[in-house]
């Protein structure tokens, strides 16, 4: 079963859900409730279920939009579709427009027509449960909550989070990286790069102009927070006494072994996130046509794992780069920097004496499963 990959990471709505506050606490109970069911929840009796899918060979997003009306029943009513107008709801209007700006960066920037390479019609779903603290992928579409008012607010308010999300189902479709541990946290790294492009792009932002956050839009006045996370300074996004502190390391030697998060995947990736944000910065200009265009390389060529580790895919990001841009790029010398920045070693070639790999000896992800198994068991997806 494909797990639901979420915005909002369990380990921030368990602190939530011990508020003081009676209706963040009941408000975050049920979104935790929500997350952990791990079902399909395609029902069939909303209006609209059904429909055919939209197939695009031409380059125009294929969009379908339905809302759940506060319910968990999806995929809910069918509200927009094709040439269909605006619908005057402003989370509706904003998840469509961010399908659409998702669909551009692929097609436009990388030349993959939606998320599957085909035309796969990009599906959401707003208005998601009462009180929904989140927003997820669930393998076939894009789900949106409201909030709760208090904490956050409306999830397709946030560009990079409706990028993100729909990153997940590209990710899936071609690396299909393990959604644990050192591959898992790729996985969330990822879906945080192609997110943050898309909103680099829309808003025409080169990489020293971008605030490199994540959910930027997501909380709401009197949160201490600017943030889901900080892409170029990990750790610093949050510290409020209600979400807690924000726990991302931006080095390798801070590596988190954890039972929770599937292993820390939304922990452990602000370690790649520097790293990109680190190389993109050095490289400078439009970060989706540089650095952007080697991580999306290595997400859909053929040296990928499901089971990639950390140096692994640094290895292969430096391979790319030189295949792209040429042995002796700036691009690939600014990628190895970022990486040795973080705390790994990228090696290309075979390992010698001067390759000595400076990062701590952390588990790989196999080994690193296996550790969290015998400790008590990674949580199920």
């Amino acid at each position: 079963m494909t797990p639901r990959c979420h915005i909002v990471p369990p380990y921030l709505l368990r602190k939530l859900s011990q508020s003081e506050d009676p209706e963040i606490s009941a408000r975050a109970r049920r979104t935790l409730r929500s997350d952990t069911r791990f079902r399909s929840d395609r029902l069939g009796a909303e209006a609209g279920l059904g429909a055919p899918a939209l197939q695009s060979t031409s380059p125009a997003a294929a969009r379908q939009l339905w809302d759940a009306r506060g319910t968990e029943r999806l995929p809910g009513t069918l509200i927009r579709r094709g040439d269909d107008p605006a619908t005057g709801d402003p989370a509706a209007d904003e998840a469509w427009d961010g399908f659409g700006a998702t669909w551009r960066l692929l097609f436009e920037a990388f030349g993959r027509n939606s998320i599957d390479g085909s035309g796969m019609t990009l599906d959401g779903t707003v208005h998601y449960g009462r009180g929904y603290d989140n927003a997820f992928w669930d393998g076939e579409r894009m789900v949106f909550g409201d909030g709760d008012g208090e904490i956050f607010g409306r999830f397709t308010a946030s560009l990079e989070v409706i990028g993100h999300e729909l990153a997940h189902g590209v990710t899936e479709l071609t690396a299909g990286l393990i959604y644990s541990g050192q591959p898992g946290a790729l996985n969330e790294h990822m879906s945080d790069v192609l997110g943050v492009l898309v909103k680099q792009r829309t808003l025409g932002l080169r990489a020293e102009e971008s605030d490199w956050l994540v959910g930027a839009d997501l909380l709401l006045p009197g949160v201490a927070g600017v943030a889901l996370r900080n892409m170029l300074h990990p750790g610093t996004a949050y510290d409020d006494p209600r979400l807690g502190a924000d726990p991302q390391p931006a080095h390798f030697s801070d590596f988190v072994l954890t039972r929770d998060d599937n292993g820390g995947v939304h922990i452990n990736s602000g370690i790649p996130n520097r790293a990109f944000a680190l190389a993109a910065l050095a490289v400078g200009g439009d970060a989706w046509s540089g650095v952007g265009q080697v991580w999306f390389d290595v997400l859909t060529g053929e040296g990928i794992r499901a089971r990639t580790d950390f140096r692994g895919f640094a290895r292969l990001t430096v391979a790319a780069a030189r295949a792209r841009f040429g042995p002796d790029s700036a691009h690939a010398e600014a990628i190895a920097d970022a990486w040795r920045t973080v705390g790994i070693a990228p090696i290309v070639q075979a390992p010698s004496a001067s390759d000595a790999p400076d990062a701590p000896d952390v588990p790989a992800a196999a080994e690193a499963d296996l550790l969290l198994r015998r400790t008590g068991g990674l949580l199920d997806w």
